[in-house]
């Protein structure tokens, strides 16, 4: 099979354990911000793996179930709506980013991260741009990132039917927004974030 991944050299961390960390849900006006760290098996290659975004959703759900099987390690973490807004997007992001890389149940020695940031952690870390789409076990962590949000926003669905976040995932899509104005602001949504802000009267 062609190999999907434009591969980030990784000869310079030879003996290195690596994890790849990545987020989903940075943009969007409701529900938590979620994380993933992934210790990949160089024994099971997984094929396949690339940017969660470039995948439809039946491939993202049948790799991050291999992902779980086959990865020597996995932790998903996330950050409350009540975190966001209280640290902001970004910091509740490195600290989702550093709950995922700590969950794990083997000690890498070098955590690589999809971005230009690094959380602040114990483990060494090294924030690779479009790390994603170059680096395996940040595919995977993409993933498993992304997957586990979109069933996040599911359960909200069940509980908020009326804003349909089945369907919008949080976005700011103008459905979103006209459901927002139709029905007011939820628990879950993100009081910090503007759209949200402006809805109930805050100028900050």
């Amino acid at each position: 099979m062609k190999q999907l991944v434009v591969e980030f050299d990784l000869s310079d961390y030879a003996g290195e354990i690596i994890c790849g960390v990545d987020e989903a849900g940075r943009g969007p006006l409701a529900g938590p911000v979620f994380a993933a760290a992934v210790i990949l098996d160089p024994a099971h290659p997984i094929d396949g793996l690339r940017d969660s975004k470039k995948l439809s959703e039946a491939k993202r759900d049948a790799l991050a179930i291999e992902i779980k099987q086959t990865a020597l390690a996995w932790h998903i973490a996330q950050c409350s709506e009540a975190e966001i807004d209280s640290l902001n997007i970004l910091q509740a992001t490195m600290l989702a980013m550093r709950r995922a890389v700590e969950g794990l149940n083997m000690l890498p020695t070098l955590a690589l991260i999809d971005g230009n940031r690094c959380p602040v952690m114990r483990v060494r870390s090294e924030a690779i741009v479009k790390g994603d789409d170059k680096v395996q076990a940040i595919s995977a962590a993409s993933i498993l990132a992304k997957t586990a949000r979109d069933a996040a926003l599911q359960v909200l669905h069940a509980q908020y039917p009326q804003y349909a976040f089945d369907r919008h995932k949080g976005y700011p899509t103008a459905l979103h927004m006209e459901r927002l104005q139709l029905h007011g602001v939820s628990p879950v949504h993100r009081t910090s974030y503007a759209p949200v802000r402006a809805m109930l009267g805050r100028s900050k």
